[in-house]
């Protein structure tokens, strides 16, 4: 089933790029889009197989949602974000996660920010807050936020989309069609079981995909999209440069010894990215097969990956769309969104390059807190 889910992702890559200019125009993905990414599992590609779910490994993973961001940044970004979130299904009690996560029809996003206050109350907590980035939040059924509660614990709430509130703030610069607005709730409730704690809890399946580190999976989901869009942008580039003459020259981008060398550096830095990003992900992954744990220092080798893919593709994507010259800054240009959603991406916690520090100190021999690798 694994090897299905990047066949499938392969094959909606014309529905996706179809609608990409809608997707960017509205904000948010069209709904044919995202019946059509739901009905593929590409956005419960974590969930266990006793739930009905495709169980994907990490490398699946990535090569999926970097298939679906080649086509469109943005819907590569929601998958990233909806399978990702698809992993707490290992982590939640078995009764709310059958009844969640065992949908197919099911599609959970959320944000793990610890942005929320939970009030025990008989049977469940009271949770009031608000997140950010809640990615492809308007067409979740589910949604997720981070919350302290006050007992000294933190939670990850799932929520029933019935209850939040999603307030229309994703004005951005790039991956516009994630539609990360801002979600809130106010008093809603949650019971017993409809949560899951991350820093501590337990696997409440027992499999390869919940031995293997969550916060790993979701840096390499960021990562997966950077080198999608990264690729988009390089094919354009190719294409265009058969073409296209700059002015005041009778040869075309392709016949430039510099444009030659710029697209090789820029092919080079995004498929050694992914080598070490598929390498780092595929040892950590059979050591979880083979029922071992993985270690920190592999954690870190993917953190390093994650960061380095997401920085070099941004890089890349910067030389492609400097040589397209002026033809890259029109909105009829892919290269211009690609420009765009590649360096949106580098925001993201998970492959920021303050990461660089924190990875060069673990190397180092210093103490570092490596709950969130």
């Amino acid at each position: 089933m694994s090897v299905d889910l990047v066949a499938a992702a392969e094959s909606l890559q014309e529905l996706v790029e179809a609608h990409a200019d809608k997707t960017e125009q509205q904000r948010r993905m069209p709904k044919r889009l995202v019946q059509a990414l739901r009905d593929a599992q590409l956005f419960r590609m974590c969930v266990p197989e006793e739930y009905g779910g495709p169980a994907a490994d990490p490398v699946t993973l990535v090569r999926a949602i970097e298939a679906i961001a080649v086509a469109d940044g943005a819907s590569g970004w929601c998958t990233m974000i909806a399978s990702t979130t698809s992993s707490m299904s290992l982590f939640m009690e078995p009764e709310w996660a059958r009844r969640i996560f065992g949908d197919p029809k099911t599609i959970a996003g959320g944000v793990y920010a610890p942005n929320g206050t939970g009030v025990r109350v008989d049977g469940g907590w009271r949770v009031s807050g608000s997140w950010p980035w809640g990615s492809g939040s308007q067409h979740s059924t589910w949604l997720s936020g981070g919350t302290n509660t006050d007992d000294g614990g933190f939670h990850l709430m799932f929520f029933d989309v019935e209850d939040v509130t999603i307030s229309d703030t994703w004005y951005t610069v790039g991956l516009r069609g994630t539609g990360s607005n801002d979600f809130s709730v106010d008093g809603a409730f949650v019971p017993d079981g409809r949560s899951v704690q991350p820093r501590k809890g337990r696997p409440t399946i027992d499999c390869a995909l919940s031995a293997f580190p969550n916060f790993a999976l979701l840096a390499a989901g960021v990562a997966a999209v950077s080198l999608g869009v990264a690729r988009h942008a390089i094919d354009e580039f190719t294409e265009l440069g058969q073409s296209k003459r700059p002015l005041f020259s009778s040869r075309s981008i392709s016949q430039s010894g510099t444009m030659q060398t710029n697209l090789a550096k820029a092919e080079g830095l995004v498929r050694s990215a992914r080598a070490f990003l598929h390498d780092e992900l595929f040892q950590a992954w059979q050591s979880a097969e083979a029922g071992g744990r993985v270690d920190v220092p592999a954690r870190a080798r993917i953190r390093l990956a994650c960061v380095n893919a997401a920085e070099a593709s941004a890089h890349a994507v910067d030389l492609v769309f400097t040589m397209a010259g002026g033809t890259s800054v029109y909105d009829t240009s892919p290269l211009q969104r690609c420009f765009r959603d590649a360096h949106v991406a580098t925001q993201h916690l998970m492959v920021s390059p303050r990461m660089y520090e924190t990875l060069g100190k673990l190397f180092f021999g210093h103490d570092v807190d490596t709950t969130t690798f």
